[in-house]
């Protein structure tokens, strides 16, 4: 299933995620048993909610969700930091990982647009109408119909349309390959009711494509199509600085290219009295301030130039906040649970490269990182070693042996699988001393050695060709520096020149899309359920596009058979043990050297701000600013925002 936004968190989910996690959002999550059935040949029935995990808590009309306060006080400003630029408001330029494809898209933008549907922060895998307040699809999921909400309006007045929806689906689909591949079982889109609009599938039993189809960002089609300020036709083919036009919950009220936007709360919006808008968007204000030096952040924060912190570097929690304003408790430092997502986090490959394409010179890559002698001294032995693309959700994690279902599932691709899938656990190498690193560079070298590479005046040489072994890691900030030039230093002991290189994120992204790198800083979100995206992340067919999420390019047939059963998984036993399985072959392939993560999330802010008496749990950080307010009295004692 696809990440989806928290409509207001995704700026502060972006300052902690180039550490912890690199594609992070509020997450879905998958079924584990089918809904209710129609009988043959009725119409199936109209659904308020949609959960791949059953049925959803309300099934029928409901005041508000259980974790707000719907008397929540309006009014206020909330700040949030961005370490980056922006040159883009155009939202259908954003691929399924919140990354724009084409220029950098304002993080605060998402607050404009609405979806069909609206995920639940209090169930994993549960979407809720919002300008769809309807549902249904029939019992071989071939098609999904939403019915249009008569109340939605564009925040010019103008009623949304089926229209809309259609076109909206149209344009996301032509400019961006990330959402075209995503949206790839889906064959056509149509006006089938004056209220209603249905999506055509090409297969049958895509148990996520109804709720994948409820994540479409809806744009107004008469704007679009319209003359700009400047009385030329607009382009959704190319970014735009024009504010935009939608039909969410705040508009976008004055903004400075590249360094900050501001969006005030629409006061008539229409959706204002919807069950699950009730005790959200709180803030009059949303001010998104954004720094191109993401090292200053700390003390910025610090000096009460942002409101709230997720601080993904742990030394600087350790260290930097023993300050009087936390002692006094005008800063509060909390930390949330990270069990509702999956990572993997790592130095990726670049396969297509032939260096890189023998996997004994893989695992000689993983054997000199020295994650043990990291953790202890730069990261307060704080960080776990990632061991699965899954890190964090251990009902999906492959270990041990594949037993029982998984096994059986394996068993089906058996000649496309190296033997050691089944008989030898995957494992990272231990490092942390002089002996287990001496120890590691041995086995390396006989690795590479294996695999046709030799010590030539003292440089590793490809046998056949003579190529030295030449290696850049790319990297889009300074922070990662200490992390990857002790590793820079154990690969030249193996007689690789390596080198790194820090890049902007503009240019880390460009050559990210364009496969321009030897190794680069890698991440991936998982959510509680995968699925579709599965395809875009490791698939064949995604491997040669750009802008794909294969940024790997692994084409690999084993791991495309386990990608589409995960698609079409008919329980959620057999989602688990193809997800297993899944794990295990990517990680015997050694495409990435894995490296770390926490299991919670560390956050600050300036305490200003009131929350609910039962946090949302499937929100990363308890739902802030989604559900929480500006609260006069804490910031009476706290002090003006500077």
């Amino acid at each position: 299933m696809r990440p989806v936004r928290s409509p207001l968190a995704s700026a502060a989910l972006a300052a902690f995620a180039a550490l912890a996690l690199l594609a992070p959002q509020q997450v879905l999550a998958q079924e584990a048993a089918k809904p209710a059935q129609a009988p043959a040949g009725a119409t199936p029935p109209w659904r308020i909610g949609l959960s791949l995990l059953g049925e959803p808590k309300h099934k029928e009309a409901f005041d508000h969700f259980d974790y707000v306060n719907p008397d929540a006080p309006k009014g206020g400003r909330v700040r949030l930091a961005i370490s980056g630029t922006f040159d883009n408001f155009n939202i259908a330029l954003m691929a399924i990982n919140g990354v724009s494809v084409k220029g950098n898209i304002e993080a605060g933008v998402t607050n404009v647009y609405q979806n069909l549907m609206t995920s639940a922060q209090d169930e994993a895998s549960t979407e809720y109408g919002e300008i769809a307040d309807a549902v249904r699809f029939p019992d071989d999921i071939s098609s999904v119909t939403f019915r249009i909400n008569p109340k939605a309006r564009w925040n010019d007045g103008t009623k949304l349309t089926p229209e809309d929806v259609v076109w909206s689906f149209e344009v996301q689909k032509a400019n961006n390959l990330q959402t075209a591949q995503y949206y790839h079982d889906v064959t056509k889109a149509e006006v089938s009711a004056p209220d209603q609009v249905t999506f055509s599938f090409s297969t049958k039993g895509n148990r996520e494509l109804p709720q994948i189809l409820g994540q479409l960002y809806v744009m107004p089609k008469h704007w679009w199509l319209a003359n700009g300020p400047d009385g030329k036709p607009r382009n959704v083919a190319n970014t735009t600085l024009e504010p935009p036009l939608g039909s969410g919950p705040y508009r976008l009220k004055s903004f400075e290219a590249g360094r900050g936007a501001v969006y005030e709360r629409v006061k008539d919006w229409w959706g204002a009295d919807l069950p699950t808008a009730k005790g959200h968007y709180n803030f009059d204000e949303i001010r998104y301030d954004y720094y191109t030096n993401a090292q200053q952040l700390p003390e910025l924060f610090k000096s009460d130039s942002y409101d709230f912190r997720l601080e993904n570097v742990i030394a600087n929690w350790m260290t930097l906040y023993n300050i009087p304003a936390v002692t006094e408790g005008r800063i509060v430092k909390q930390d949330f649970p990270s069990n509702t997502i999956g990572r993997m986090q790592a130095f990726a490959f670049n396969i297509r490269r032939p260096k890189f394409q023998d996997v004994r010179v893989r695992k000689a890559f993983n054997l000199v990182f020295d994650f043990e002698t990291l953790n202890r001294t730069i990261f307060f032995n704080k960080y776990k070693r990632i061991g699965s693309y899954f890190a964090g959700l251990d009902e999906l994690s492959s270990s041990g042996l594949p037993q029982g279902q998984e096994r059986d599932i394996l068993e089906t691709i058996k000649d496309k699988l190296p033997p050691e899938v089944f008989t030898t656990p995957y494992a990272n190498p231990v490092n942390g001393s002089d002996e287990a690193q001496r120890a590691n560079i041995r086995a390396a070298i006989g690795l590479l050695k294996e695999a046709g590479w030799e010590f030539k005046d003292r440089k590793l040489t490809n046998i056949g060709n003579g190529e030295v072994m030449k290696v850049e890691i790319l990297l889009s900030s300074d922070t990662f520096t200490k992390i990857t030039l002790p590793y820079v230093e154990n690969l030249k002991r193996l007689g690789i020149e390596a080198s790194v290189r820090v890049v902007d994120e503009t240019q880390f992204n460009q050559r990210e899309n364009n496969r321009d790198f030897d190794m680069i800083l890698f991440g991936v979100g998982q959510t509680q359920s995968p699925g579709n995206e599965q395809r875009d992340y490791w698939g064949s067919a995604a491997a040669d596009k750009p802008t794909s999420r294969n940024i790997i390019g692994i084409k690999d047939p084993a791991v495309d058979a386990l990608a589409d059963r995960i698609v079409y998984a008919k329980d959620r036993a057999e989602l688990v043990a193809t997800t297993k399985a899944l794990d295990r072959v990517l990680l015997a392939g050694n495409y990435v050297v894995p490296m770390f993560y926490s299991d919670v999330w560390h956050t600050l802010r300036w305490n200003r701000f009131g929350q609910p008496a039962v946090l949302p749990s499937q929100s990363p950080t308890g739902g802030f600013p989604t559900v929480w307010w500006y609260d006069s009295a804490l910031a009476a004692k706290t002090g003006a925002a500077k």
